[in-house]
């Protein structure tokens, strides 16, 4: 096994499309085995602002070409997208040391954006009527014009992914994009942007730069018209922060410390080889992961009996092909941080029922799949985001409890239920203070549902990705109203008095004939 199978030739290509300056740069480890995989040339303000002109420059006409051309680019790229998907595969294994099945997630995904918002767009912002403030005499219609400029930032752990989402129908709009690609997921990002430019894209519409979040985060945030953040939500605050100070708008998908619910009703061992890939996928690493069971105290036993076990079962290693379950964390910080609650839970009386070390045997970042039991809010791992391989399992008295339990967090990106009762497990959802709600799956079901929005509430963020609602973000609407001439408006307080009558009766009919 080596730490890449992607050749120096690719990655010395792909690192010749990102708009830098070329007078610094950065060490991007293979996680497989923490050795160099290339020095990623960094970015500064100046070559953000560059890009931005550029950008600027050439959406216009991007946007000139109409829904026709772009929808033929975006679906060219999504046959390419499947064309490349083994480069593709192989560069976000070598980035993030995933395994091949869960860097398949992000293939499938970035074809399925490409697609949805290829069909979708010209329907989703076509001009559309109103209903006039006085039917016959006012006609008002409601069109949408692209934005312009597209801030992107992206992190790590899904960078097919998180970039197709946010990028895809951003430029479906007819919006130019300049996206800050962490120095970790950069070649993933930029083997995507190549099909979409192989695909009849102009390049200078689809930006990509790499470097410091204080510098390079900050000047895109800046030349942006609306800027997209996915991160911690420390650091989205402070990038909503600053959007604000500039009157732009912001679509932030920050932390999570995500709950599942098991109900009564199940079947304990079923429910539990299904849960155990939401909370292990991409070790952890995901921001809709599951880190939080609550389970019925009736099959709490079996239940935790059955996924310590699978658990236990999972193939951990690194390789490019289908044979392990679970790979490695991407970031040594990834590993600081597993071990600092891991060990902060052990020390203040949590029990480890599988996992709990680190595997170096295996490569430098490698960490068991975890869990614990008898965790409480005197814990790191209790309230905080470990975006880790570790999930804590804590038997609950009834659905009440383990709603009030699943709620008590100051996050709310995702959530799942289990239940052999969907009537019952649909009850339980509308109960739940979280954006996306899964019944019988961790986060797969809402996070393909890419014709459905996606985003957290509280602390886990503003905005909304995927769906109608995530292309609408990037435009802005205009409504247009004429007066047909029927009837004049008043002018005069003489009018008002003459007319006023006739405006009230108006409002009493369209009020009974329940008219909007």
């Amino acid at each position: 096994m080596t730490g890449t199978f992607l050749p120096q030739g690719v990655i010395d290509d792909l690192d010749g499309d990102l708009s830098s300056s070329r007078t610094k740069h950065a060490r991007v480890n293979a996680p497989f085995t923490g050795e160099k995989l290339h020095d990623l040339p960094l970015s500064s303000a100046e070559d953000v602002a560059e890009a931005a002109e550029r950008a600027r420059a050439a959406q216009v006409a991007w946007h000139r070409a109409g829904f026709a051309h772009r929808r033929a680019v975006l679906l060219k790229a999504h046959d390419l997208i499947l064309e490349r998907r083994e480069l593709l595969l192989d560069a976000v294994q070598t980035e993030t040391g995933k395994t091949r099945g869960q860097a398949f997630e992000e293939v499938f995904q970035s074809a399925n954006v490409a697609r949805y918002y290829a069909v979708s767009a010209r329907r989703a912002l076509a001009s559309r009527s109103r209903r006039g403030g006085i039917p016959l005499v006012i006609r008002t219609r409601v069109s949408y014009r692209p934005k312009g400029l597209i801030g992107v930032i992206t992190p790590w752990n899904y960078p097919l992914s998180l970039a197709a989402m946010d990028v895809l129908p951003a430029l479906a709009g007819g919006n130019a994009v300049i996206q800050k690609a962490d120095d970790q997921g950069a070649l993933s990002i930029l083997a995507l942007r190549r099909a979409f430019l192989d695909a009849g894209l102009p390049p200078q519409v689809w930006a990509i730069v790499a470097g410091p979040g204080g510098i390079v985060g900050n000047a895109i945030n800046d030349a942006s018209d609306f800027i997209c953040f996915t991160g911690s939500t420390a650091t989205g605050t402070q990038v909503g922060v600053r959007a604000a100070e500039g009157l732009r708008g912001a679509s932030l998908e920050l932390g999570g410390k995500n709950p599942m619910i098991v109900l009564a009703d199940v079947d304990p061992a079923k429910a539990a080889r299904d849960a155990v890939y939401a909370c292990f996928s991409s070790m952890g690493q995901l921001c809709v992961s599951i880190e939080r069971i609550y389970v019925d105290r009736t099959i709490a036993n079996a239940f935790t009996k059955e996924f310590v076990a699978r658990t236990a079962a999972l193939k951990q290693g690194a390789a490019f092909d289908y044979s392990t379950d679970i790979g490695s964390l991407t970031l040594p910080s990834q590993l600081e941080r597993v071990a600092e609650h891991v060990d902060d839970a052990v020390a203040h009386g949590a029990t480890v029922l599988t996992g709990g070390k680190a595997r170096p045997d295996l490569g430098p970042l490698f960490y068991e799949p975890t869990v614990l039991a008898g965790v409480t809010d005197a814990m790191k791992c209790s309230g905080n985001e470990t975006f880790g391989p570790v999930v804590a399992i804590t038997p609950v008295d009834g659905v009440a409890e383990a709603i009030l339990a699943a709620n008590a967090s100051p996050f709310g990106l995702n959530s799942s239920i289990f239940a052999r009762s969907t009537r019952r497990a649909r009850e339980v959802a509308r109960a739940l203070e979280a954006g996306s709600i899964n019944i019988n799956e961790g986060y797969r079901a809402t996070f393909s549902s890419v014709d459905a929005p996606m985003g957290g509430i509280k602390q886990s963020g503003l905005g909304r990705r995927n769906g109608p609602e995530g292309l609408l973000r990037f435009m802005d609407s205009h409504t247009t109203s004429e007066a047909t001439g029927l009837m004049a408006l008043p002018r005069t307080g003489a009018d008002v008095a003459k007319l006023g009558g006739i405006m009230l009766l108006l409002l009493r009919v369209l009020k009974g004939i329940r008219r909007r």
